[in-house]
């Protein structure tokens, strides 16, 4: 590998090659859902959502600390972060069956690159057999002799 093509790939990233890859369909090949859970997978798994969420807490706290909408105990707060999690958890639930189909469809295809394989090198190897005989006739003094 040339030292361009290792920039390369540590800039794109080995878990992100699959989105390149022949046997996983991408784009508008995907459904509706496929592309949200995709967009929600890498949203809410991202440094940004967490220093986001951060953000957001901080300034909940600090603007309703004892005279806001939701003093202290920050009830409503809690009433949201519960239904975010209950709602992360059914993203997380989607994403890992989006994350399943992937690691799928790129079994299949090697395993479909494996029996194409198989079946060239089995008629490479019948061609050499042939290649051979005709090179090398048989004949009683031309044959490997058991006793060397």
């Amino acid at each position: 590998m040339e030292n361009g093509d290792r920039r390369r790939w540590r800039l794109v990233g080995a878990s992100h090659t699959w989105r390149r890859h022949p046997a996983v369909r991408s784009g508008e090949q995907l459904t509706a859902g496929e592309r949200a859970a995709d967009r929600l997978r890498n949203g809410m798994g991202s440094w940004a959502f967490v220093l986001t969420a951060l953000v957001f807490l901080a300034g909940w706290m600090a603007g309703n600390r004892n005279v806001g909408f939701d003093p202290y105990p920050f009830i409503l707060l809690n009433l949201v972060l519960s239904c975010i999690a209950a709602l992360q958890g059914a993203v997380l639930l989607i994403a890992a069956r989006r994350s399943d189909q992937i690691s799928a469809e790129l079994a299949l295809h090697d395993y479909q690159t494996n029996v194409n394989a198989a079946a060239i090198i089995e008629s490479v190897a019948k061609m050499t057999d042939e290649i051979h005989r005709h090179v090398v006739p048989a004949g009683p003094d031309l044959a490997p002799s058991a006793a060397v």
